[in-house]
């Protein structure tokens, strides 16, 4: 029986939207910027420290910086005090605290590597929403980007994703093989959701 479905996306798919009508119509939890606060939570830190971090390798001067203060005494003291938030740290709360609520079940998990995390569990269901290019710059104009920088954005986000999953998880995003179901956003928010729904549901019958 699935208890739990991620969502995995390409930047502009329309894949928050859709997880959040999802979520509505099973009336499970939606985890997406819920996660994130979370994880600020946990690191007693702001939001917007994390949604830098998150899905995303820190740049290489950043990495350079990290490297030396761990290796100086006078940086292994202050780092404590700095509260610093990376990618390693924010990694590190979001592998322990996915698995947990995937053990809640009745939820829905939006990125931050929970496909992977999870996969190969047997009441999990992971699905990947794509779109053509200028599907996804049409979503993200229609949220008040411009034309230039809805383009940008649709062609440079991936790319970090594409970065984060690879240094993390040993794949070549997205990793087809971690998905039951990848969906073309283009159909329509509510024929993609009605098409995860019914996959969602043959599926978990043909496990029982």
């Amino acid at each position: 029986m699935i208890r739990v479905i991620t969502i995995e996306r390409e930047y502009g798919s329309g894949g928050g939207v859709i997880a959040e009508m999802l979520a509505t119509r099973l009336g499970w939890k939606l985890w997406d910027q819920l996660l994130t606060q979370e994880i600020a939570r946990r690191m007693d830190c702001d939001c917007r420290a994390v949604e830098k971090h998150e899905e995303r390798e820190d740049p290489a001067y950043y990495r350079l910086l990290k490297a030396f203060m761990r290796g100086s005494f006078e940086g292994s003291l202050n780092a404590p005090r700095l509260k610093m938030v990376d990618t390693d740290c924010v990694r590190d709360i979001t592998q322990k605290l996915v698995p947990e609520i995937a053990r809640t079940g009745n939820c829905v998990i939006v990125g931050r590597g929970s496909a992977y995390y999870l996969c190969g569990r047997p009441d999990i269901f992971h699905v990947f929403i794509y779109a053509p290019l200028h599907e996804r710059v049409r979503r993200l104009q229609a949220t008040g980007k411009s034309a230039k920088e809805a383009e940008e954005l649709a062609e440079t986000v991936d790319l970090d994703r594409a970065d984060f999953i690879k240094r993390y998880f040993k794949v070549d995003w997205p990793g087809r093989h971690c998905f039951h179901l990848m969906v073309n956003s283009a159909v329509g928010d509510e024929l993609a959701v009605g098409i995860i729904l019914d996959a969602v549901k043959r599926y978990g019958s043909q496990e029982s």
